[in-house]
């Protein structure tokens, strides 16, 4: 075997190294090529949006970094020690009668609360039931305090340790009862209570409501009442004929005691001025029970009420109709009011009762008849009021309430009025007239109603064309006065 000459060896190496170089070249061409960068853009003087952006960015984030690094920087400050001072304040004594048990400044007002019972005032305020029996052992004590009204206040002297001392409660609106509790015996005290009585004028606009702007100004929800329900109950809708700037006014006895309001007598006088017509009323007493009448004396309660459901839509007028149900034309005898079942019907005038059953397509009926050959109808009823054959009753009773009974495709009232047997139009039909006052009772009222109107006058500043005999009242009354001191 020959040796491998120098020759040799050089073209080897020249052979691996031609082969490195053409392995390193193929790998070259396999991979890809660099993204070649764009050139910046040259600087033209002016900013591009795009350079606009990236300032506002850098601004943002420049103002956020500049506001936040000096709050961690007083975060990590330690907590800042602030200096007190301790003062020493003298508190006042407790008093002499508190410390030695005397009454004086112990007493607890409590108001009684709806449904609530003595017991349960007594036992809120842990005060034995011992006590309230011996309390209730009292002569009068026990009529007084068991059915107590809902705002009642009762008053308690209850001392540091406790025990009922005394015990305070109203007997009447004059009358403030005090027992004191001493060992096993019980020891009274009436105090007298003076009270006042004012005749006031509470005169106002209706605004919003006629409700609230008379409570507010100081009229009682019965008073109220009287105003919409008794006095201007026939001439006045309160629904839809009453405008914002609507005036009432009223006369009105108060009960005062101690400044405070105790309760409000029934309305003296009253009028009330709707769409610039003035209507008035006045209270007389005629053969014991009392009544509101117009300024010349007479009555303003009608005989017989116009519509005698209250909250109804009249859904089928008096006269020739298809019948609903039926299907044939025939007279319709009478109006129908459209309500909820179960609304109430009152008696349209005072009447005694004819009938109250079944009466064939009516259903439920009641019958009244009230004087003079005048009887009204009501029919479809879903029951009957607390009434029977024969009874007399007035006007307004509850007799019954809607429903469609007998020939009926919906809950309603049929309404009918017939005078003499003959059926008349109870929209249309003219009511005769209660009887007015006349003779002494005449006199009498107008000696009343002078002053009266003489009062809302002076509040008002206004004419009452309506009450024509208004001034000659007030001047008869003046002249009655004149002679009576000229007498004297």
């Amino acid at each position: 075997m020959t040796a491998p000459t120098s020759s040799d060896t050089d073209r080897g190496q020249r052979v691996r190294l031609k082969n490195l170089r053409d392995v390193t070249l193929h790998e070259a061409e396999l991979e890809p090529a660099p993204p070649v960068l764009p050139a910046p853009e040259e600087f033209t003087g002016r900013w591009t949006r795009r350079q606009w952006a990236h300032a506002s960015l850098f601004a943002t984030l420049g103002a956020l970094v500049a506001a936040i690094v000096p709050g961690f920087d007083n975060a990590m400050q330690g907590p800042v020690r602030v200096q007190r001072t301790t003062m020493s304040l003298t508190l006042p004594q407790i008093p002499l009668s508190r410390l030695r048990g005397h009454s004086g400044d112990s007493w607890q007002i409590v108001s009684v609360e709806s449904g609530q019972t003595l017991s349960h005032v007594f036992e809120d305020l842990d005060i034995p039931a011992s006590d309230l029996q011996r309390l209730l052992d009292h002569p009068g004590v026990k009529q007084s305090l068991t059915q107590l009204k809902p705002g009642a206040e009762l008053a308690f002297d209850l001392p540091v340790d406790g025990k009922l001392r005394s015990f305070r409660y109203d007997r009447d609106d004059t009358h403030r009862v005090e027992l004191s509790l001493a060992g096993d015996a019980v020891r009274e005290k009436v105090v007298e209570r003076p009270t006042e009585t004012r005749t006031v004028v509470i005169s106002g606009e209706v605004g919003k409501s006629l409700f609230h702007s008379a409570r507010k100004l100081g009229m009682s929800g019965s008073n109220i009442t009287t105003l919409t329900d008794e006095i201007f109950k026939y001439d006045i809708d309160f629904n839809s004929d009453v405008g914002s700037k609507d005036r009432f006014s009223a006369v009105i006895e108060q009960t005062w005691r101690e400044g405070e309001l105790l309760k409000s007598g029934p309305v003296l006088a009253a009028t009330f001025t709707s769409r610039g017509k003035v209507h008035s009323g006045f209270r007389y007493v005629r053969n014991g029970k009392a009544e509101y009448f117009t300024g010349d004396g007479r009555a303003l309660k009608k005989s017989f009420i116009r519509m005698p459901i209250p909250y109804a839509r009249l859904s089928s007028r008096f006269g020739a109709r298809r019948h609903p149900v039926l299907g044939s034309m025939r007279m319709h005898k009478g109006v129908d009011y459209a309500a909820g079942t179960g609304t109430p019907i009152m008696a349209a005038g005072d009447a005694r009762v004819q009938f109250v059953g079944w009466k064939g397509g009516y259903g439920r009926a009641v019958i009244l008849d009230h004087g003079r050959g005048s009887t009204t109808l009501y029919g479809h009823m879903s029951q009957f009021g607390n009434i029977k054959v024969g009874q007399r009753i007035a006007q307004g009773t509850v007799i019954g309430r809607v429903g469609s009974t007998g020939l009926a495709t919906g809950p309603h009232l049929h309404y009918e009025f017939r005078i003499n047997g003959v059926h008349r139009n109870p929209l249309t039909v003219t009511m005769p007239p209660p009887e007015p006052l006349s003779g002494a009772q005449l006199a009498d009222f107008r000696s009343q109603t002078g002053p009266a109107l003489a009062r809302i006058e002076k509040v008002e500043h206004i004419i009452y064309a309506q009450v024509a005999p208004a001034p000659k009242q007030v001047a008869t009354v003046a002249k009655a006065k004149t002679a009576r001191s000229k007498k004297g």
